[in-house]
């Protein structure tokens, strides 16, 4: 789905650059209609290019539930009993109270800027907050669909939006609770609510609509079955096996564990994305791996949340293909995702560069470069620098003092696990810098508009 925007060609000169085969030296990036129209190497700048040092591809951001962000620190404080996720989920239920539209842009948008600053250029909104205050459906069943898509083009991110199928309580079709109100549909309701959103989305340049049936405790075989057909050429997400409790409750309805059951009853393949998959067996690692499809991995959340960690040495070694995300937005950092992927491995493995991929190979140009891949394929689009692939390009400070004298990978390296997001210069997205120095150009009204948002939110 794309409505081009006509723009004038323009040329950026990088000395160093990223690119789709790997590092080059002077380099020149022409831009027209958003995408990267022509790439020249080993070139002098032309008197009209804007010159910057180095540049990577922007990275996606594969999971996101923007209107969370409200609730960014509120909820580390212990209960009068042992603190798990679904303690957090109570909490955030009850985040909602005051949450129409209009608030959900708001902090939609600051989310979104937040990711850019960071590094993000496009987002997957994994999109289950549906009806109005009291739980009964919109005139316009994608109204708050509409509220995500006027915050991507408040920000300017890329958006792939993933309408949520949510109808359930449990495993077995449990009725939903009370709190869970506002997220419920039925099947009929949620093929139209696609079909909704996808006509609200068309006001983005490139926008991407997928399939999301939340987990499944949350849809049932027969809605997945149902849905079999509006999967085709679409990507699919779905949270699996993030907690143990999951994972049990799986076991007692069905005999099989959520990932194991998903690969054996589904046609999963590399349109869809696992977000999670924290808990599983080698046998099913391996077979996700096979699959072709993402594991989508949001380290920060899965932290704060008590997850666990994914077994990410054996899913590499396999083959599998991962993407990140921030999932909650308690903290929004793309080094920060990475970075705390690998050290968690190091934690639990007591060793170091444990997802290098190899001997003699960077961690971090390992970690960024298989990050972007899964992301794009996740999202459903490309994201590498290369002719014809969308101008979503960052930049990097090389005067940042975590960052002077290195180069090539070693230059990435320094970004994930020393400078962070503070070595972030410029972001592109489709061709328009949206960030510069670190910061995004409508941060101040964006922050405007969030504020007294954010007020009536906790009031």
């Amino acid at each position: 789905m794309q409505a081009e925007i006509e723009r004038p060609a323009k040329a950026l000169f990088f000395e160093h650059a990223l690119l789709a085969d790997g590092w080059a030296s002077n380099v020149r990036l022409v831009l027209k209609s958003g995408l990267i129209g022509a790439i020249e190497r080993d070139c002098l700048t032309q008197a009209d290019d804007e010159r910057h040092r180095c540049a990577l591809p922007a990275m996606g951001n594969l999971h996101s539930h923007a209107f969370q962000r409200a609730m960014a620190g509120a909820a580390e404080r212990s209960g009068g009993s042992p603190d798990s996720f679904w303690a957090w989920r109570e909490a955030m239920y009850a985040s909602l109270v005051h949450m129409g539209p209009d608030e959900l842009r708001a902090v939609a948008a600051l989310a979104y800027v937040e990711m850019l600053e960071s590094g993000f250029s496009r987002v997957g909104e994994f999109h289950y907050l549906h009806h109005d205050l009291n739980g009964a459906p919109f005139s316009n069943i994608a109204e708050m669909s509409a509220a995500i898509v006027a915050a991507a083009m408040d920000s300017g991110i890329g958006l792939t939006l993933l309408p949520v199928l949510y109808s359930y309580a449990g495993f077995g079709a449990v009725p939903p609770q009370a709190a869970q109100g506002r997220f419920i549909l039925d099947v009929d309701a949620y093929v139209r609510l696609l079909e909704d959103a996808e006509h609200a989305a068309k006001q983005l340049p490139d926008a991407v609509v997928g399939l999301a049936p939340h987990s499944l405790r949350a849809v049932s075989p027969e809605q997945l079955e149902l849905l079999r057909g509006a999967m085709q050429g679409r990507p699919v997400h779905i949270h699996i096996a993030e907690q143990v409790r999951e994972v049990e409750d799986c076991l007692r309805w069905s005999g099989q564990r959520p990932v194991e059951w998903l690969l054996d009853h589904a046609n999963v393949d590399p349109r869809w994305c696992l977000v999670h998959a924290t808990h599983m067996t080698r046998s099913e690692t391996k077979a996700l791996a096979k699959s072709g499809a993402v594991a989508g991995l949001c380290p920060i959340t899965e932290a704060n949340l008590g997850d666990g960690l994914f077994p990410a040495p054996d899913f590499m070694a396999a083959g599998g293909r991962y993407g990140i995300g921030s999932d909650s937005n308690v903290r929004i950092d793309c080094a920060e995702e990475l970075r705390l992927l690998e050290y968690g491995q190091r934690l639990h493995q007591r060793g170091r560069n444990i997802l290098a991929g190899g001997p003699w190979r960077s961690t971090g140009r390992t970690l960024y470069t298989e990050a972007n891949r899964g992301g794009a394929q996740a999202l459903g689009v490309k994201a590498q620098l290369d002719v014809g692939d969308p101008a979503d390009i960052l930049t990097l400070n090389l005067s940042h003092p975590s960052l002077l004298g290195k180069s090539g990978d070693a230059l990435i390296d320094a970004f994930i696990f020393a400078a962070g997001m503070g070595a972030v210069d410029c972001v592109w997205r489709y061709g328009e810098k949206l960030v510069s120095g670190g910061r995004h150009r409508w941060r101040d009204e964006i922050v405007a508009r969030y504020v007294p948002t954010l007020e009536k939110l906790i009031a």
